[in-house]
C-alpha cells in the first residue's frame, strides 16, 4: 500500500473514533445493548469538552471563552496565576523523564557491560540483581518519595529505577553474545582488554542497547507519572490527580492526550537516533 493510502486509512480511523466518541453515547437510551457504558461522558468526557478544557488549561482562553492575547498580557497573567498549568506541568514531567532516562540508560549500560564481560562478577551479583528486579517498582515509589521528597529528585529516581534494569539486561545479553572469534582475533593482533571493549564489545552491543531505548523512554515517562501520582508539587501526574479529585473527566483526558503526544515524540526521536547510529545495519520493514 502506498504512503498516501496508509495516511488516508489512519485519518479515516481517527475521524471515525472521534465521531463515535462524541455522539455515540447519545444512542445509549435507544440501543443500550449496542453502546457500552464506557462511552458515558462522565467517565471519558467528549472530544469537544476535552478541546475546551485544553484551551483553558493551557491559558489560551479565559473563563468566558475569550482568547488570551499576547499583547494584552492576559496569557502571561494566566500563566502566573497557575503554578501547574499545562505548559509548566508538561515541561516538568518532560525534564524529569529525560533526566531519569539518561541516568537509567547510562548506568544500565555500564553495569550490563561490566557484568557481561566478567563471569566472576556475574556469578557474584546475579542473585542480588534478580532479587532487586523482582520487586514491583510501584511498591518502591512511596519509599522513594519518603526518602527524596516531593521534588524532582524522587521522580528522576523512580524513572531511573524503571529504566535501569531494562537497559541492563539488554546490554548484558549483548555483551555475552559477542562473537568469540572477533575477540580472539583482536587479542591475536595485540589489542588490550580496554581496546577490545572499545572496538569490539561496545559496537557489537549497541544494537542490543538501542533495542531497549524505545521502551525505556516510555517506561521513564511511566516512572515519572507514577511518582507524581504518589506525591508531587508539579507535573502532569498531579494534574490528573487534581482533575480526578474534582471529577473532571475532560481534565484527566487532556493530561492523558498530552502524555500520549510526549511519548510518541520521544519514541520517534529515539528511533531517529537509532536509525542514524545503526545505519550500517540492514534495514527491516514493518517495525512498530
Amino acid at each position: 500500500m502506498s504512503r498516501a493510502g496508509i495516511i488516508a486509512w489512519q485519518v479515516l480511523i481517527s475521524v471515525t473514533l472521534a465521531v463515535v466518541w462524541e455522539w455515540g453515547y447519545d444512542l445509549h437510551e435507544r440501543v443500550p445493548w449496542l453502546v457500552p457504558d464506557l462511552l458515558d461522558p462522565y467517565f471519558v468526557s467528549k472530544p469537544s469538552a476535552i478541546y475546551d478544557q485544553f484551551l483553558h488549561a493551557s491559558c489560551l482562553v479565559d473563563k468566558r471563552g475569550t482568547w488570551n492575547g499576547w499583547s494584552s498580557g492576559e496569557f502571561s497573567k494566566c500563566m502566573a496565576r497557575s503554578e501547574n498549568n499545562l505548559w509548566v506541568a508538561t515541561l516538568v514531567t518532560l525534564k524529569n523523564t529525560l533526566a531519569g532516562f539518561a541516568v537509567g540508560t547510562s548506568s544500565g549500560f555500564v553495569l550490563g557491560l561490566a557484568l557481561g564481560r566478567s563471569d566472576r562478577l556475574t556469578a557474584i551479583f546475579q542473585p542480588f540483581i534478580v532479587a532487586a528486579n523482582s520487586v514491583p517498582r510501584i511498591a518502591l515509589a512511596p519509599i522513594i518519595i519518603l526518602a527524596f521528597g516531593l521534588g524532582n529528585a524522587s521522580k528522576i529516581v523512580t524513572a531511573w529505577l524503571v529504566v535501569v534494569f531494562l537497559v541492563f539486561f539488554n546490554t548484558f545479553e549483548g555483551a555475552r553474545s559477542v562473537d568469540r572469534d572477533h575477540i580472539s582475533a583482536a587479542r591475536l593482533l595485540g589489542a588490550s582488554e580496554w581496546q577490545i571493549t572499545r572496538t569490539v564489545i561496545i559496537p557489537s552491543t549497541m544494537a542490543w542497547l538501542f533495542a531497549s531505548l524505545t521502551p525505556a523512554i516510555s517506561f521513564a515517562l511511566i516512572g515519572v507519572i507514577l511518582g507524581e501520582f504518589i506525591g508531587a508539587q508539579q507535573g502532569i501526574g498531579r494534574m490528573i490527580i487534581e482533575a480526578e479529585a474534582r471529577g473532571e473527566a475532560a481534565g484527566m483526558m487532556v493530561a492523558v492526550f498530552v502524555l500520549m503526544i510526549v511519548g510518541v515524540v520521544l519514541a520517534g526521536i529515539v528511533r531517529r537516533v537509532q536509525a542514524y547510529l545503526l545505519r550500517w545495519r540492514p534495514q527491516t520493514v514493518g517495525n512498530l
